[in-house]
């Protein structure tokens, strides 16, 4: 028996999702998400052939999540600025939704094209402020571009992951240590980027004074 028409994927998608929230990726079962819904645990495998299945549009929900929390956070002016309050949103984004945030990153989750798209697209708000700090504003030299996010974006995730779970146990303020870390890593990737800008301006002075 088909699940009823007003219960959309939707709904059953927002209610896994708060099941996620409250007990983990690993605390329910079909049978819960059905119940939350209001329907039959039959109708809604007519939905969903399985609970990973559920799990991974769940996992998407939250990278377009963070995708639109990370653009809201983009200011105009200095790139390394505006990196710095993304990376924040990224820090607040986590501590936020904690669970949500291991299941975006659990080794056991399925793998799927839309999934990759949705993981590429919360990345993609921060790659203007990468452009302009390494490449020079060129967004075509996307290799360095992504080269600099990847960077940047292990510290976040290391930080936040160890962070959620407590495992910061020296004393010291976390919000310092995280400032410190951030800006030493967006000072570096800037140096970077000012003598690559050096350099290709030094090459074209010389084909210019050639010519």
């Amino acid at each position: 028996m088909p699940s009823p028409a007003k219960t959309t994927d939707t709904q059953i998608i927002a209610a896994a999702r708060k099941l996620v929230e409250r007990r983990g990726r690993d605390g329910f079962s079909m049978k819960d998400v059905a119940a939350a819904v209001g329907i039959r645990a039959p109708s809604l495998y007519s939905r969903f052939a399985h609970r990973a299945q559920i799990l991974a549009s769940v996992e998407i929900e939250y990278w377009r999540q963070l995708e639109r929390e990370l653009a809201r956070a983009r200011t105009a002016g200095d790139p390394a600025d505006a990196l710095a309050a993304q990376a924040r949103a990224y820090r607040a984004f986590a501590k936020a939704h904690p669970q949500g945030y291991g299941l975006m990153f659990d080794a056991r989750a399925e793998r799927t094209e839309e999934g990759t798209s949705a993981r590429a697209g919360a990345l993609a708000p921060t790659l203007p402020g990468f452009a302009a700090l390494v490449a020079g504003g060129d967004a075509g030299d996307h290799a360095r571009t992504l080269l600099a996010a990847r960077v940047l974006t292990p510290f976040l995730h290391g930080f936040v992951s160890m962070e959620l779970v407590g495992a910061f146990r020296l004393g010291g303020g976390l919000d310092e240590a995280f400032e410190y870390g951030v800006a030493t890593i967006l000072a570096g990737l800037r140096e970077t980027g000012s003598h690559r800008t050096t350099r290709r301006r030094r090459r074209r002075h010389s084909r210019d004074v050639a010519h």
